[in-house]
């Protein structure tokens, strides 16, 4: 009698898919996941203006916390990315290039006066060399994408970091509730405002917030000029790391910057585009809200308490001299 060769099936592990698929469906949002994300998605509708999501933000970080920091900074930055492109979408190519041109040797000199001045007061208050830089170049440039910029190319400690990002963090939000009130108070124009806020808050989602809350012609003129000095990092990023003795090679470049002008450029030389610019910009306004509201949720309140009195110092001097001759500046250009 013939034996049968079948072989016993045994107990191998699953195919991949299905045992992802049924993970994915067994896994359970705690109730604090479900509310951040319910909130994000009102930072998305037309009610909740940049200012405001900021402070939604703010308010989670404070009370239930960030349910995904592991993930915010990444996501944050790619969002505002997507959102400055976006937003070119609704640009006219060559205004916005006259307006670069008008506030780039504004904001040139005041790149190299904020770093000069900001070093000079760490230096007066004792804060170490690195902290010091790396506040003056959140100031000086573009917040907290220069000091994650700057940061890896001097070698940067922790806790340097995190003391320069909270400093910058706090002036950064004040400046996206303050720039609008003194620009309606001062009778500002738009294409002043603009230029003001440009050159003198930090980070790139606050003056495109604040320059939004203002008026389209603000808008446009603050997110040429911002990101024309966003550029600034490269330079900085390599004196800097030639400067502490490092190798420039962890330098990352703003590509987001190119498509932003290829998006105006679309606009502008394509305008039987305008079905899908408009709401290209349209997703772009809610995206920047959105980011907005990640940006204030991952305040951490253990990175304010590692701050300390001297940076904040150094970093609220330094931007309430800046923003006060930039200002000035501004109004004397006209």
């Amino acid at each position: 009698m013939e034996t049968s060769t079948t072989t016993p099936r045994t107990s191998a592990s699953p195919d991949p898919w299905p045992r992802r698929v049924s993970s994915i469906l067994e896994r359970r949002l705690s109730l604090r996941q479900l509310l951040f994300a319910a909130i994000g998605l009102l930072c998305l509708s037309s009610p909740v203006s940049a200012p405001l999501a900021l402070l939604l933000g703010l308010l989670v970080a404070l009370t239930i916390g960030h349910p995904f920091i592991h993930l915010s900074s990444r996501m944050t930055s790619r969002l505002l990315e997507f959102s400055i492109i976006g937003l070119g979408f609704g640009m006219d190519f060559h205004h916005a290039m006259a307006s670069g041109r008008t506030g780039f040797m504004l904001s040139t000199g005041f790149i190299l006066l904020t770093l000069a001045l900001g070093l000079l007061l760490g230096s007066a208050l004792g804060i170490d060399r690195k902290t010091s830089l790396l506040i003056s170049s959140g100031t000086a440039i573009c917040g907290g994408s220069a000091i994650a910029a700057i940061a890896p190319v001097i070698d940067v400690r922790e806790h340097q970091m995190s003391v320069a990002l909270g400093t910058v963090f706090v002036l950064n939000a004040l400046a996206l509730f303050i720039f609008p009130q003194v620009g309606v108070m001062l009778g500002l124009s738009q294409h002043q405002f603009g230029l003001w806020s440009a050159i003198a808050i930090h980070d790139t989602s606050s003056v495109v917030g604040s320059a939004a809350s203002f008026g389209a012609e603000a808008l446009e003129t603050a997110t040429t000029v911002k990101l024309a000095r966003s550029l600034w990092i490269i330079p900085l990023a390599v004196f800097s790391s030639m400067h502490f003795g490092r190798k420039a090679s962890a330098i990352r470049i703003p590509w987001f910057i190119v498509m932003f002008l290829v998006a105006m450029g679309v606009h502008t030389f394509f305008p039987a585009s305008a079905p899908v610019t408009d709401y290209a910009v349209h997703a772009a306004h809610a995206g920047l809200t959105l980011t907005l509201f990640l940006v204030g949720s991952a305040l951490a309140p253990g990175r304010m308490a590692q701050v300390g009195w001297k940076p904040f110092v150094q970093g609220g001097i330094l931007w309430a001299v800046i923003s006060i001759a930039a200002l000035a500046a501004v109004v004397m250009v006209g």
